[in-house]
């Protein structure tokens, strides 16, 4: 694609795509030669409030993601291309026929955190208010639903009290099921540099495993999974008997504490009974309530270890009850803070994206909301009930009970738990559409319609971080090939179903401006949700916004935080939104998760992310830097728990639950305990042959927010037999039987392939023969171990490129072959000749495995400058070898390295 007249060659200031941090970015196309491609540059915004110019990994390497490789580029029925017209009168005359004959709740749409607000805002008025159905939910259910039902109980609405510069302001920070270095890496990075100016500052890290976050914790609580709720019970209780109370809050602002302590005491006879349950020895425990109970500013930062678990609402009020003990709520340094998953989970909640509320956090059940919402909109037909939930929803499908079901910008069939039985309902189900960039995903699969969706650096919009704060995203390029903004999409089926006055729509500012005048409709202050200041932009000043918090309910609210960037945090001095107009404790009590360990499942899994890839890496896995960290899907195993199935570094594991089973590469760490395991999330069926967590989670989920429980599912694992290995670097995809196991990585110019069998070498190595392209005129370079192994190392080479290489032994678990994915970018000189030959990398190659995804910086570069310049500290390192001065969240590797380097 060559740049026109059309694009914006300067500096544009726009948000990351990726978590609910919402950093800031300046991005710019380049043309790399005249005609050529188009590149974007990326870097942070220094003005932006939520990262002031940091940005992380994946945010850095956002522009190689804005690429055409697998993109959907045209609409297709049954997978023959079509018009957009065709497209969407299909799409609107099957959801019609559908409609009259099984009624509206027979559709469905599933939505995403990746759509912009504006998105989001017509998928559920189009659903909710003119089809009829409230069957519209989201992905959000599965990392944020548990803080939106506990701040209801709470607050009587979906607010977060809080703001980042809190991280900065506190003298406790406690973060409970958040690994914040490599899932919010930049307000990590806040945090750590807040300690390191503040250094009487405290870090409490509650997780049931070890992560890099635990490397500025002060006190890591290592509790048993699922005993979150009775943590905060006992300092609840601890509260109370130190004479730690706020008694002035509590009486002005709350009610229900003494209901709330008492479920607490009577939970446990002792604090020691309570130590012993948690798995906490008593000491650190009671160190850590000592704490708590001696610092007025403590912020308790959560996140999907909280959220994701059928317990998750309660252990969300149970954080939130401690804080409405002691009155640290709603001022400088102190709160509850949900930290979300996604770049627009808040803006969803906002305009009802989840089936069980309305829109502008307005509810069901309500006759004032119903009528507000319905007036507003001008419908007869608004949903008179809530839909169904995500797991719900598709087992509605499975069940022939929902016909059609359109999803967006998500993937289902590797996010969901169960996810073979997600597969089963799109294979029944009459209409399957999918709205996404990307061509091919796990989901697409099942698709009988496609329809291309713009992706970020085309579409324009609002995403709500996870501080309240508005910001807006802007296109950068043109869009690829016939690509459309999601709301166009939604819109144009909308008129077709009949509803054209109420989906004719020039731009997404005329959206938002509706979106924000709903928000204020009737409010009168009975909603914090107010973007009345907001509501009256046109296109020039909707072009022009900057960052805003909400609730900004005039014009000159807005002044104000664009004058001194005044933080707006909520509840201080009361203010909610319950019946009462007081904050609720809410009495709860530790349940154990509804699945249980036992003989044949005997360990528990954790799921959750890892430092460089997003999701389903459907965008993250376009950019090669991005990929070496952690290659293969991996499954993070105790010693003991190795030793039990005679497990050794490199071997292929099998993990099987009650759902299904899935294979990953071992990782043996004390990191998790013997009674745990952990694997991410993100590979999926495009990216691996069995690496996808999701078939083995259980379906439980948490009975009030309908949230999975993603981090306890009883397992088993065994050692998978593997008789051969190989790596092979290809410039195309490889066709390999289902027999083999293997997981792809993206790399400069193609792919690298991490291949085992039960297969001998030999059988391997005619496997790959067959996968790889057939090419003419190709040289070969080729050495066959002569031993018993009947391992080999080969590549074709044509003029001054290599086409693909592939090492084959028996083993390869011994070696560092990562040097590999730099081939296809190399000439096949004397250095790349002859890495390949002796299977050992030399030269430019032998930098090793890739710690510093920012920098580029490998293992071997960094031990190399430790020996030779004699450096003794982690700044000095990071001074010679530029890693860990980007994101920063390799830090606790380059220590890692530094520490079994100078013991060498």
């Amino acid at each position: 694609m060559s740049l026109t007249s059309s694009v914006n060659l300067d500096w544009i200031k726009t948000t990351c795509a990726y978590c609910g941090v919402g950093c800031g970015i300046e991005a710019k196309a380049e043309e790399v030669s005249p005609g050529g491609e188009i590149i974007v540059k990326v870097r942070g915004d220094e003005d932006h409030p939520a990262n002031f110019g940091r940005l992380c990994s994946k945010g850095l390497a956002l522009g190689e993601t804005a690429i055409s490789d697998g993109r959907l580029l045209k609409p297709s029925i049954n997978n023959v291309d079509c018009t957009w017209d065709q497209a969407l009168d299909h799409v609107a005359d099957k959801f019609k026929n559908i409609i009259a004959e099984h009624g509206p709740d027979a559709v469905a749409f599933y939505v995403s955190g990746q759509l912009l607000t504006e998105d989001y805002y017509i998928a559920n008025k189009l659903m909710k208010g003119f089809i009829g159905s409230a069957n519209i939910d989201t992905n959000s259910r599965l990392c944020m639903s548990s803080s939106v039902a506990g701040h209801k109980r709470a607050f009587g609405s979906d607010t977060v009290p809080n703001v980042y510069t809190d991280f900065e302001l506190s003298d406790l920070v406690i973060l409970v099921g958040s690994n914040l270095a490599w899932c919010h890496p930049v307000l990590f990075q806040r945090l750590k540099e807040a300690k390191a100016q503040r250094p009487e500052m405290k870090v409490v890290m509650v997780d049931p495993r070890a992560t890099d976050t635990c490397a500025i914790a002060d006190l890591h609580l290592k509790l048993q999974p699922g005993t979150d709720v009775a943590l905060f019970n006992g300092l609840l209780v601890e509260l109370a008997e130190k004479n730690c109370l706020d008694s002035t809050y509590i009486d002005s602002f709350t009610e229900g504490f003494e209901s709330a302590l008492t479920s607490a005491r009577n939970e446990f006879s002792s604090q020691q009974a309570r130590s012993e349950a948690l798995g906490i020895p008593l000491n650190d425990l009671q160190q850590f309530y000592d704490w708590v109970c001696a610092t007025e500013k403590t912020l308790t930062v959560y996140s999907q270890g909280v959220n994701q678990s059928s317990a998750g609402v309660d252990k969300v009020n149970a954080i939130i009850n401690t804080h409405f003990a002691t009155g640290r709520i709603g001022k400088p340094g102190c709160g509850p803070f949900s930290i979300t998953g996604q770049p627009n989970a808040m803006g969803g909640r906002e305009v009802g994206g989840l089936a069980n509320t309305l829109a502008a956090h307005l509810e069901f059940n309500d006759e004032t909301a119903y009528k507000i919402v319905s007036e507003f909109w001008q419908t007869d037909r608004l949903a008179q009930k809530p839909g169904l939930r995500a797991v719900e929803l598709f087992d509605a499908i499975d069940e022939g009970k929902v016909k059609a079901v359109w999803v967006m910008a998500t993937n289902p069939v590797v996010s969901l738990p169960n996810a073979n039985k997600v597969i089963s309902a799109l294979q029944k189900c009459e209409l399957v559409v999918v709205s996404d960039c990307i061509e091919h995903t796990d989901t697409a699969e099942y698709a009988h319609v496609k329809l291309p969706a713009q992706g970020w650096s085309e579409k324009s919009g609002t995403v709500t971080n996870s501080e309240r704060r508005i910001s807006r995203q802007r296109n950068i390029l043109p869009p690829k090939g016939e690509a459309k903004p999601d709301w166009w999409i939604m819109s144009e089926v909308g008129k077709r179903l009949g509803f054209e006055s109420a989906f004719s729509y020039n731009n997404e500012a005329e959206i938002f401006q509706e979106h924000a005048q709903l928000t204020a409709f009737k409010n009168n202050g009975s909603r914090d949700l107010n973007l009345a200041g907001l509501s009256s932009l046109n296109l020039e000043k909707y072009n022009q916004l900057s960052p805003v918090q909400w609730p900004c309910d005039s014009q000159e609210k807005i002044a104000e935080q664009n004058t001194d960037s005044a933080p707006i945090r909520l509840f201080s001095e009361g203010g909610f939104f319950t019946p009462s107009g007081r904050g609720q404790f809410i009495a709860v009590e530790q349940k154990a998760p509804k699945t249980k360990t036992s003989k044949e499942y005997p360990l528990v899994l954790n799921t959750g992310r890892i430092r460089d890839q997003w999701h389903t890496m459907t965008r993250t896995g376009l950019a090669s830097r991005l990929g070496a960290h952690k290659p293969e899907p991996f499954l993070s195993i105790h010693p003991q728990s190795a030793e039990s199935i005679n497990a050794k570094k490199g071997d292929i594991i099998e993990i099987t639950s009650r759902c299904g089973s899935a294979l990953a590469r071992v990782n043996i760490t004390t990191d998790v305990s013997p009674t745990q395991v952990f694997m991410p999330i993100h590979w999926t069926n495009m990216t691996s042959s069995a690496g996808r967590v999701g078939v083995v989670v259980t379906p439980e989920y948490d009975d009030i927010s309908g949230q999975p429980e993603a981090k306890f599912t009883p397992v088993n694992i065994k050692k998978h037999d593997v008789n051969a290995e190989a790596m092979v670097v290809s410039r195309d995809d490889l066709d390999l039987p289902s027999s083999i196991y293997w997981a792809r990585q993206t790399i400069n110019n193609g792919y690298l392939y991490y291949l085992a069998t039960q297969d001998s070498p030999q059988q391997l190595k005619q496997i790959i023969d067959t996968a790889l392209p057939q090419e003419a005129d190709v040289n070969k370079l080729q050495f066959n171990d002569s031993g018993s192994n009947g391992g080999s190392r080969f590549a074709r080479i044509r003029a001054e490129q290599i086409l693909d290489c592939a090492i084959v032994a028996e083993s390869l678990a011994e070696q560092d072959y990562s040097w590999l994915g730099e081939l296809l970018s190399s000439k096949p000189d004397i250095e790349a000749k002859r890495s390949i030959l002796s299977g050992t990398p030399s030269g430019r190659l032998a930098t090793g495995k890739l710690i510093c995804a920012c920098k580029q910086i490998g293992v071997k570069t960094i031990q190399s400058a430790i020996e030779s310049k004699n450096l003794s500290t982690v700044k000095e390192v990071s001074l010679a070898t530029t890693a860990g001065t980007g994101c920063g969240t390799c830090m606790s590797e380059i220590e890692q390295i530094l520490k079994e380097t100078l013991s060498a």
